[in-house]
This record gives structure tokens, C-alpha cells and sequence, in this order.
């Protein structure tokens, strides 16, 4: 069924910055861990230059996640769980932000967007230290990107799709049954942020923490 006004460009630009990601952090962690473990220059030199492309490659992905996801939320585009779930048209520009990270997907994004800044700024200030702690980095980064992703592995899913459709959630819900689901009036709106969380502090608490978790790394 071809279904009316669902912007799915930005889902699937958003996914494929994912995707991409997902692998550029696990070239890097390869590669940075190759350039531990060689002692010639010249080979190390190599692995180098390839581990910080790739790293470069992931933050600006990470960076491409979280501009697309706040592009589909601050345009209300709910035919997007995320954004459907998350935030309304009521929102200041503050609370349409912190939308991004109520939910457990925005969340490990929040944390990920950190740790590429952290490994951007140790590439270069660490010298001696890059390889083996950008080796660290790298894998984390790795696993938080299988949280944003949203993994199947043998039957266990392991993290979300932000990216997902409502209706794809909702698959069974009989309003997806019409190809202009998207005029009912349950779906010009969204449920909105958490009452308990629409406090200037959501826009300032969450990401002072997570460059606190990021900095742990």
C-alpha cells in the first residue's frame, strides 16, 4: 500500500547514517588496534591515517543521526515513532531538543555525539596515547552504535531503530489500514514530552551527564 504525505527520505537517510556509522567505528577500532600493535613506522603511520578517517566518518554519522532525528521531530513528522512518541507541536525549540534524548535511543546517541568530540580532541592532543585509548574509544563507540541501530541476534534484539514508522510499531492498529492515515486526527499530533521532564533543567542535566559518562571512558 502507498501510504499519503510520510516523509521517508529522512528515515532512511538517518538509518544509513547509522548503518554507516556501525561500520566506520568498527574499522576504526581495528585499525587503531593495528597501529598498537605495530612497531614499524611506517605500517603504524598507515594504520593511523586509516583508524582517524574512519573515526572522523562516525562522528560526522553521529552528528548526521542527530540533526535528521531533530529535523523529523522539530517538523512534526509523525508518521516517526520517535517523534510521535516523544514530542507535540506545543514544544519550544529547548523541549523539542531534549525530546531527542527521552527516549533510550536519544539517549545513547546523547553519549555517542560525546565521545566522538572526546576522540576528535585525543586524536589530537594524545600523541603517544592515541592508538591504544582511541582503541578503547572506538570499541565502545562500536557497541553503542549496535543501541542505536537496533540489532537482531539469534532472536534477541539488542537496542531501537529511532527511525522506525509508527505504523510499523503499530502494525495491527486498524488506522494503518488507510493510505491517508496521516489526516486522522490521533496522528496530527504527538503524546508529547513527559510533564515531569518539561523543566529548563532537561535541557541542561542530560548532557552535562553524558559528557560525564563519555569522559569515564
Amino acid at each position: 500500500m502507498n501510504y499519503n504525505g510520510e516523509h521517508l527520505f529522512y528515515g532512511e537517510l538517518g538509518h544509513g547514517f547509522a548503518v554507516l556509522s556501525f561500520v566506520a567505528s568498527l574499522v576504526a577500532t581495528v585499525a587503531f588496534f593495528k597501529a598498537t600493535r605495530n612497531n614499524l613506522l611506517a605500517e603504524h603511520k598507515s594504520w593511523i591515517k586509516l583508524a582517524r578517517t574512519a573515526f572522523f566518518i562516525e562522528t560526522i554519522c553521529v552528528f548526521g543521526i542527530f540533526l535528521t532525528l531533530y529535523y523529523i521531530i522539530s517538523h512534526h513528522y509523525h508518521e516517526y515513532y520517535y517523534a510521535w512518541n516523544h514530542s507535540d507541536r506545543s514544544l519550544g525549540l529547548g523541549y523539542l531538543v531534549s525530546s531527542i534524548w527521552e527516549g533510550q535511543e536519544g539517549s545513547f546517541l546523547l553519549w555517542t555525539l560525546w565521545h566522538g568530540v572526546l576522540g576528535l580532541v585525543l586524536i589530537r592532543t594524545a600523541r603517544k596515547w592515541e592508538a591504544p585509548v582511541m582503541t578503547v574509544i572506538s570499541l565502545v563507540q562500536f557497541c553503542l552504535a549496535t543501541m542505536v541501530l537496533g540489532l537482531y541476534v539469534f532472536n534477541v534484539k539488542i537496542g531501537s531503530n529511532p527511525f522506525l514508522l509508527t505504523r510499523e510499531v503499530f502494525q495491527d492498529a486498524p488506522i494503518f489500514s488507510m493510505p491517508n492515515y496521516l489526516s486522522n486526527a490521533s496522528m496530527q499530533d504527538g503524546n508529547g514530552l513527559n510533564q515531569l521532564l518539561q523543566n529548563y533543567w532537561m535541557v541542561i542535566h542530560p548532557p552535562i551527564l553524558f559528557l560525564g559518562f563519555a569522559s569515564t571512558i
